[in-house]
């Protein structure tokens, strides 16, 4: 085939998928009336929830078993998260809360997970976006919530157990983390280095080896941390290597995370969770009677009874008296299973206190 053949085929290829995406989208807008008139009939006036995400992975698995190349599976998929994005932004105003500012691994994953089409909020601490998820001045929020190498976001649980916020789990994000160094100086001159405590743990090898003697100093987010490397002088910042073209600075070193495969999971929050898929977690918190001998261990073989795995165990100070535990327990399975519902009846003989944070799709990396 020559080129102006070619040429002229992609055109009217290109004319052909313009009209089929305009027709998606009118078709989505029809899901979207749909769903207002179903929530009308049950007398609820409110908004429908436009993002689905148990009926995203089934979209996501199908494009990818549809695919037959040249372009790879990760191409497909990327294509159809804009798609998406625009028929949600389509279907309602949607904003998305997350640690700030622009730049950080928060936005990153959002912008995974959501698309370009719709509102991204930053704020400056984790329990911010949770409030403002609660009090609905966002339509949803993300926070992360663990890292595989330096383990849970502590901040993130502790606003959990503080706030016991009215918003619900309703999806899981998996980001790659890959940390570097950012300065406007070389590593000889750098005496100070700025970053998130997680980042510190991701990256505390390399900075042991290389940076030993350089002052390391605490904030919010990797992207603030770029923030403050490039308004101060012999200062370096741990964050993406997004963040060094948004803020002006070089990469002086790339990948210094410990580990290669160095991943951080974000959770989505809502009004609600999303309904049961065959595949789901729950996230827990509970406590026991500390006083009473092996209460924990009687409220965990519940699980085992049921056949319920469990895939975390975390804990947090509850805050209501010294040495006296919130804990977090993630499970296979939605809170609306039957074996799942069975077991978390009879959990509650052996806590005080019992809170389901929400049901989600389980999410492959």
């Amino acid at each position: 085939m020559d080129l102006e053949t070619a040429r002229g085929k992609i055109s009217e290829l290109d004319r052909k998928l313009v009209d089929m995406l305009n027709e998606r989208a009118r078709l989505s807008l029809n899901v979207g009336a749909a769903k207002r008139q179903w929530l009308k009939e049950q007398g609820d006036e409110g908004e429908p929830e436009v993002y689905v995400p148990g009926q995203e992975k089934r979209v996501f698995e199908k494009v990818r078993n549809l695919n037959q190349g040249p372009l790879s599976a990760e191409s497909v998929c990327a294509i159809y998260r804009e798609i998406m994005s625009a028929s949600i932004s389509l279907q309602s105003d949607v904003s998305v809360g997350y640690l700030g500012p622009p730049g950080t691994f928060s936005h990153q994953a959002a912008m995974k997970r959501f698309g370009d089409s719709l509102a991204y909020v930053p704020y400056a601490k984790i329990e911010d976006v949770v409030a403002a998820a609660a009090k609905e001045e966002i339509t949803y929020g993300l926070v992360p919530i663990e890292n595989s190498t330096f383990g849970a976001v502590v901040q993130t649980l502790d606003t959990f157990v503080v706030e016991q916020p009215s918003v619900k789990i309703r999806a899981e994000v998996y980001l790659p983390v890959t940390q570097s160094l950012l300065s406007r100086y070389q590593l000889s001159a750098i005496r100070k280095v700025y970053s998130h405590p997680q980042a510190f743990g991701q990256s505390r090898q390399w900075l042991d080896q290389h940076l030993p003697n350089a002052a390391r100093i605490d904030v919010s987010s990797t992207a603030k941390a770029a923030e403050l490397a490039a308004a101060e002088n012999y200062t370096a910042a741990i964050s993406s290597e997004v963040c060094a073209s948004m803020y002006s600075l070089d990469v002086v070193a790339k990948d210094i995370t410990s580990t290669k495969d160095n991943t951080t999971r974000f959770f989505v929050l809502g009004q609600s969770s999303d309904n049961p898929t065959g595949d789901d977690k729950t996230l827990l918190m509970f406590t026991v009677d500390h006083r009473e001998p092996g209460a924990l261990c009687s409220a965990l073989n519940v699980f085992a009874k049921y056949k319920i795995n469990q895939t975390a165990i975390n804990s947090r100070p509850s805050r209501q008296r010294q040495w006296h535990y919130m804990f977090f327990v993630e499970i296979i399975g939605h809170e609306q299973d039957a074996n799942v519902a069975s077991a978390l009846e009879e959990i509650k003989s052996y806590c005080l206190d019992l809170v389901v944070l929400g049901s989600y799709p389980r999410q492959s990396y």
